[in-house]
C-alpha cells in the first residue's frame, strides 16, 4: 500500500483519534472527519480537518476528495438513551457511507464495531450475555445491521471487533482472532486497535474478514 490519504470518520476521540495519530506518525496523510472536528488537538502538516455529519452525503463527498482509504470509527455516548431509546446511527451512517464511497470510487474500508456484533454475539460467555444485552443490546443490534450492510456491499472491507477498550499504551502484542472458534472477550487498548487498523490497510490478508481483537 502506498501512503495514500486516509479518511477517518469519527476522528474526534477514541479509536478514530488514535488512528489519526498513529497514521500521521507513519507518514500517511489523514483527513479527520467529525461533527466536532475543530476540537481535534493534533497539529501535523499532513492532517486535514473537516467538520461534518456522518449522515450527510454531501459532507462525506467533500471529505472524501483526494482520499484512498476510509476508516469508520463511530460511537454513541453512554447515557439513558443507549439503554432505553432506539439506536440507528451505525446502520444509517453506514448506508450513506457505502453509497458515497461507491460514488467516489473508493473501495477500501476498515470499519470498527466491537465484540458482540454480528455473529460474534454467539461467542459471548453465557454469564455475560444477559448484562451485555441489557446495557448494550440496542447499540449492538444496530452494529450488527451495520456489519450486514458492509458485508453485502461490493467494497473491499475489513470489520474490526475489539474487546473491552482501554486507554493504555500501544503494545503491538494483541491477538487477531479470525476463526469463530477462537473468538472471546478481553481487553485491548485503543492504541493497539489503531495499530491493527493501519496494518489492515497496509496488507491484503484481512480483506473480507471480521477478526476479534484482544490481548
Amino acid at each position: 500500500m502506498e501512503n495514500g490519504r486516509i479518511l477517518v470518520i469519527g476522528a474526534r476521540s477514541g479509536i478514530g483519534y488514535e488512528v489519526c495519530r498513529f497514521a500521521l506518525s507513519q507518514n500517511f496523510p489523514v483527513t479527520a472527519f467529525s461533527r466536532s472536528a475543530a476540537k481535534i488537538e493534533i497539529e501535523h502538516p499532513q492532517l486535514s480537518i473537516v467538520e461534518g455529519d456522518a449522515l450527510n452525503k454531501n459532507d462525506l463527498l467533500s471529505a472524501m476528495q483526494g482520499c484512498n482509504y476510509v476508516v469508520q470509527s463511530l460511537g454513541v455516548p453512554f447515557n439513558m438513551k443507549l439503554l432505553s431509546g432506539p439506536v440507528s446511527l451505525f446502520s444509517k451512517s453506514t448506508e450513506v457511507l457505502i453509497r458515497t464511497m461507491q460514488e467516489s470510487g473508493i473501495q477500501r474500508l476498515v470499519s470498527i464495531t466491537g465484540f458482540g456484533a454480528g455473529d460474534s454475539r454467539n461467542a459471548i460467555n453465557p454469564l455475560q450475555k444477559l448484562p451485555f444485552m441489557a446495557v448494550f443490546g440496542k447499540a449492538y443490534a444496530d452494529k450488527s445491521n451495520q456489519e450486514d450492510m458492509i458485508i453485502e456491499s461490493h467494497l473491499r472491507w475489513t470489520i474490526a471487533r475489539p474487546g473491552v477498550l482501554t486507554n493504555t499504551r500501544m503494545t503491538k502484542k494483541y491477538r487477531v482472532l479470525v476463526s469463530p472458534s477462537e473468538w472471546r472477550n478481553g481487553w485491548i487498548s485503543r492504541k493497539d486497535v489503531a495499530h491493527f487498523v493501519l496494518n489492515a490497510l497496509s496488507e491484503e490478508k484481512h480483506v473480507g474478514l471480521k477478526p476479534v481483537l484482544v490481548h
